[in-house]
């Protein structure tokens, strides 16, 4: 008998406590149990095409230098990782045969130098005799063209200096831009053969000029454009999204797997706290149509009812409901375009009205 007397007890206690907590929700006074709160706030919310890409050199920032002569690596100058800068020295080959042909060609000189210093002045003696009417005009011919002969022949060895000292500087093997060496192709002591195309010796590449190319699905390209914003992030900095914009869409696809794909290139500008490296994956939002500063809520503290969307809202004590109009999203947001105003706080998850869930 007094098992059931306390049973019925209760019974009657938990009745009473869901209608006062009924009675509590219907005039809005109720106040959820374990829930969480945001407020509105202004932020950019727009939609965006997702790739992946990789992190490039641009054009002119990657380079392979080399020599243009043959000949026996002397020395070099540089490591893999060093840092250098344009016209910095980069290796050196056995220069004594360019340098013997160096000092023929500037005996040459010398001595077409000295060969024309005579044809001129046997030049000048055959014009003072041709005057004086005592030497023969075939005489003075000869003369005048001894002397020019000798002008051409100093041409020649003047051109052939100056390209036997080119092939000498050719054997110092210089930096043609600021950069990193990224790789070294060759030792000291081996011997290189310059012919059709020039062996690499160093490669270097300029960090501080970098961008990303974005695989973007064919199902996705035709709503891109150059001049659209962009984010990226890399595997390397999974807290760190950086920004560009689109300079270029390649015309031509590259196909993978039977997966037709587009190149989009994303220039940025080389972040002060971070180092980008070439080949570094990344992942890319372009920004396609993007609403600037306006109202937005987390997407889960919308709800929907029917074709109308509401959400829960604090108001001092009380929790009420509130519908309002949404207009663009994004993964995570959406646009509050009418019913809320900045600051407003807003239920987010599921609301428990002290074990109930609101109607």
């Amino acid at each position: 008998m007094k098992k059931f007397l306390l049973g019925t007890l209760v019974l009657v206690v938990a009745i009473a406590t869901l209608a006062a907590v009924r009675f509590a929700r219907d005039r809005g006074d109720s106040t959820p149990t374990g829930a969480e709160t945001v407020l509105v706030t202004r932020r950019d919310i727009g939609s965006f095409v997702k790739a992946t890409g990789i992190v490039k050199p641009r054009v002119g920032a990657e380079v392979r230098v080399g020599s243009r002569v043959s000949g026996v690596v002397k020395r070099l100058h540089v490591m893999v990782g060093d840092s250098v800068v344009a016209g910095q020295l980069l290796a050196e080959l056995d220069d004594r045969d360019l340098a013997a042909r160096r000092d023929q060609a500037a005996a040459d000189v010398r001595r077409s130098e000295a060969e024309l210093r005579y044809a001129e002045a046997d030049r000048h003696r055959q014009r003072e005799l041709a005057t004086a009417a005592v030497t023969t005009a075939n005489d003075l011919e000869l003369a005048e063209r001894g002397a020019a002969v000798a002008e051409q022949q100093l041409a020649v060895a003047r051109a052939n200096l100056v390209f036997a000292e080119t092939q000498l500087d050719y054997s110092r093997i210089t930096a043609p831009i600021d950069g990193v060496v990224a790789s070294v192709a060759t030792q000291e002591g081996e011997t290189v053969a310059a012919s059709f195309a020039a062996p690499t010796f160093v490669t270097l590449v300029d960090l501080s000029r970098l961008e990303v190319w974005a695989y973007v699905d064919e199902t996705d390209i035709g709503r891109l454009q150059v001049g659209q914003n962009a984010r990226f992030t890399v595997d390397t900095y999974t807290d760190r999204e950086f920004e560009g914009r689109v300079t270029a869409i390649y015309p031509k696809a590259e196909i993978r797997d039977n997966v037709v794909n587009y190149i989009t290139v994303v220039r940025f500008e080389l972040p002060r706290d971070r180092t980008l490296r070439p080949d570094m994956t990344t992942t890319v939002r372009i920004a396609i149509a993007q609403r600037q500063h306006v109202l937005s809520l987390p997407l889960r503290a919308v709800r929907q009812e029917g074709d109308r969307a509401f959400v829960w809202v604090r108001r001092g004590e009380k929790i009420a409901r509130q519908w309002i109009a949404t207009g663009s999203r994004d993964d995570t947001a959406c646009e509050i375009a009418d019913g809320l105003h900045e600051g407003d706080e807003a239920i987010v998850g599921d609301v428990d009205f002290q074990g109930e869930n609101p109607p």
